[in-house]
């Protein structure tokens, strides 16, 4: 896929703000300050169409992009940690929950993962929550440019043995890195033929 334009179109608080469900959608989430807006600028190619931020808990709301005027890009509110009040944390929790189970043009997930860190708590128990509710998502493992080869592939098989202990089989999964744009083709080769299923 060639990736002609990416606009940003509205951001909302809740589900019923968001665009008429008129196209395919992608959602892209992640624990807080996982290179979730450095990936979206990557896959796009534009550098500045998603803020970056070094604050964790940046994204607070559902914030919608049309590519190719074809389909959705979805920037979502990130979970862990985040330098905000309860309250607040809460109000996104139920707005992405609602977002995640009830948007009916809601193709995929991408479940970003910083490979960085050990096997987080906080990303198993959504992955899982997502399976439970049989939500299509990827694993996209970021920042993959700050391990060695070997370093990457023993987290991975860490994440893939801890899985493997309550799902059959593990999703998709895509390496990437937002300054190499190592893994961009893939993502964007997975959408379209996403986007090709969902038109039949």
């Amino acid at each position: 896929m060639i990736i002609h334009s990416a606009t940003f179109i509205k951001s909302s608080p809740t589900l019923r703000d968001c665009p008429p469900p008129a196209k395919p959608e992608f959602g892209f989430i992640g624990r807080s300050n996982v290179g979730k807006s450095s990936l979206i600028n990557m896959i796009t190619g534009w550098s500045k169409l998603a803020k970056t931020s070094v604050q964790p808990g940046k994204t607070r709301t559902i914030n919608h992009f049309v590519v190719n005027e074809n389909w959705y890009l979805v920037d979502l509110p990130g979970y862990g940690y985040a330098k905000v009040p309860l309250a607040q944390r809460d109000k996104w929790i139920k707005a992405t929950g609602n977002y995640i189970l009830k948007r009916e043009n809601l193709v995929s997930l991408f479940v970003l993962i910083d490979p960085r860190h050990s096997p987080q708590k906080s990303d198993l128990e959504f992955m899982e929550y997502l399976g439970v509710n049989q939500i299509s998502f990827v694993r996209v493992f970021t920042k993959s440019d700050k391990l060695s080869k070997t370093a990457l592939q023993k987290s991975i098989i860490k994440y893939d043995t801890e899985m493997l202990n309550r799902w059959e089989t593990l999703p998709p999964t895509i390496i990437t890195s937002a300054v190499s744009g190592l893994g961009r083709d893939e993502l964007l080769t997975y959408i379209e033929d996403c986007i090709k299923n969902y038109s039949n």
